[in-house]
Order: C-alpha cells, then sequence, then structure tokens
C-alpha cells in the first residue's frame, strides 16, 4: 500500500514539473521503497514554489528552466521549457534565459574569486566580461535581474547575489518576490539532486 501511494506522489512531483514517470531515477525510486516522507515534503514544496502568487505561471516555469540549465538537466530544460512556452513564453525568451544563466555562470566565478581574494588589484580592475544582454532585455529589467539573483543564488556568489538583490529593490520589487524567486530556485535544485 505504501508503495502505491508513495509512487503515485513521485508521479505527481514529476508532473508538477513536465516531467513523465520515464524521469523515476534510481534516488526517486529508493524514496518510493522506503515511505521516505521527504517525498512528500518535496513535491509539496515544488508545487508551492511553482504556484507562488507573486509569480507568474510563466516567469516561474523560465526561472525552473534557468535553474535546469544551471543545474545541467536536459530533460528538466526540455520539460521547463515546454511548459514556460505553453505560458506564452517566445523563442527570444527562451534564448535569453539560456543566455542569462550562461552570463551569471561567468560572472558568479569571477566576483566570487574577488570577493575571497579581496586583494585592491583584482577589486579595481575592470572585469573584462561582455554583458551587454542586462541593457535592454526582452524580460524586462525587473525580470532579468530576478533571474540573476536566482541564478547567483544557486551558485553562492554574495556580490552578484546583493547587487542583483539591490537592482531589484530599486526596480521597486516586492521581497516576497524576491524570496519566492529564491526559493524556487532552491527547490527545483533539491530535486535535481536525486533526478
Amino acid at each position: 500500500m505504501f508503495a502505491t501511494t508513495n509512487q503515485d506522489t513521485a508521479i505527481q512531483l514529476l508532473q508538477a514539473v513536465g516531467l513523465t514517470e520515464s524521469a523515476l531515477s534510481t534516488h526517486l525510486q529508493a524514496l518510493v521503497a522506503t515511505d521516505a516522507r521527504y517525498l512528500k515534503d518535496l513535491k509539496i514544496n515544488i508545487t508551492n514554489a511553482l504556484e507562488a502568487a507573486t509569480l507568474q505561471k510563466k516567469e516561474a516555469y523560465l526561472l525552473g528552466f534557468a535553474v535546469a540549465i544551471n543545474e545541467k538537466q536536459p530533460a528538466l530544460q526540455t520539460a521547463l521549457e515546454t511548459l514556460a512556452r505553453e505560458h506564452g513564453a517566445t523563442d527570444k525568451e527562451i534564448a535569453e534565459v539560456i543566455s542569462c544563466t550562461s552570463l551569471m555562470n561567468a560572472n558568479n566565478v569571477f566576483y566570487r574569486f574577488r570577493h575571497f581574494v579581496n586583494k585592491e588589484f583584482y577589486n579595481v580592475t575592470p572585469a573584462g566580461i561582455r554583458m551587454s544582454i542586462m541593457a535592454n532585455p526582452v524580460l524586462g529589467k525587473e525580470f532579468f535581474e530576478l533571474l540573476s539573483l536566482t541564478v547567483s543564488a544557486l551558485n553562492g556568489c554574495e556580490m552578484c547575489v546583493t547587487s542583483h538583490e539591490e537592482a531589484l529593490l530599486k526596480h521597486g520589487t516586492e521581497q516576497q518576490r524576491i524570496l519566492d524567486a529564491v526559493r524556487l530556485g532552491a527547490v527545483l535544485r533539491s530535486l535535481t539532486a536525486i533526478l
């Protein structure tokens, strides 16, 4: 009886992010087999994060798509891209999420290095990383900043997180929206650990 309930929960969890039963990994199967309470928690966490009132469906799926790219999860990338498109995402918006995630990976490494070493030469020398996509983003500056913040939080770059959070507040973004985006990134990353 427990295995059926857990199996259903696992399938519902996968369906919430657009995946099918074929994505049931050995880690997920281990949770199903042992009546792991965490499986239900994870399903609730992901469902709640995707349905946050401060995020439109398209935004939630685009943020999820960025997490899947960042965490190198091809099946999840395809699933979340499909969901984002079903909620109105365009080719240009999809391309911008891919570009932003890639750019944040460069910036996060560079600025973490600056922060960790904290020497004047590194801190005052220009980064030399082109960031022209930040000037006039297709998704709008506010959402681009939200996307940048979420990826930077995943990658653990304190300087980038602080900078993007500050920029969001200057755009008038509510702190709840910022928290919801980062929570979505966090719970989707927890899913990628067991896919």
